[in-house]
């Protein structure tokens, strides 16, 4: 099977077969390494993209199904973004296996809700397994990058107007 479809704003003309998962294209092929295979049955949220701005489980998705699709891995997250920052600073990454299926569920919240609430954030990031923090500090991490991100947004408002 021939595809094309995009990866962190980059052109890409996969040949595959269509039951290649896409964990293993942008792992194997890609060299994108961030998602990580954690379960292999979409239970823990460790390899989570976005597809189409939508948050995915990528062991569960068959590359037969992304042609024209775009495609963000957490090497598509700006290493200055407030959500990097804020989980650096609160402490949000302990042993990094969850990290970055935790950056991509609350890079998909955020995109949806900018300023959410701790229930909010809590239903955002439930698909995604921490055994490491207990996920007070990944919670706080997300609520500190709203605050940051909304302060930018009305600074830049503030100037352009």
């Amino acid at each position: 099977m021939h595809l094309r479809l995009t990866v962190n704003d980059a052109q890409h003309s996969a040949a595959c077969r269509p039951d290649t998962r896409l964990l293993d294209y942008l792992r194997e092929t890609l060299g994108l390494t961030g998602a990580k295979e954690g379960c292999g049955e979409g239970e823990c949220g460790a390899c989570a993209v976005l597809v189409d701005g939508v948050l995915v489980n990528s062991c569960l998705v068959p590359m037969g199904q992304l042609d024209g699709c775009r495609v963000q891995t957490v090497e598509g997250v700006p290493a200055e973004s407030p959500l990097r920052r804020a989980f650096a600073a609160h402490g949000g990454t302990q042993c990094g296996i969850c990290t970055p299926g935790m950056l991509m569920a609350a890079t998909a919240l955020l995109a949806d809700h900018p300023h959410p609430d701790l229930a909010e954030i809590r239903e955002g990031l439930a698909g995604n397994l921490c055994r490491c923090t207990g996920y007070t500090r990944i919670y706080a991490a997300v609520a500190a990058a709203a605050e940051e991100a909304a302060a930018q947004t009305h600074e830049t408002h503030s100037r352009v107007g």
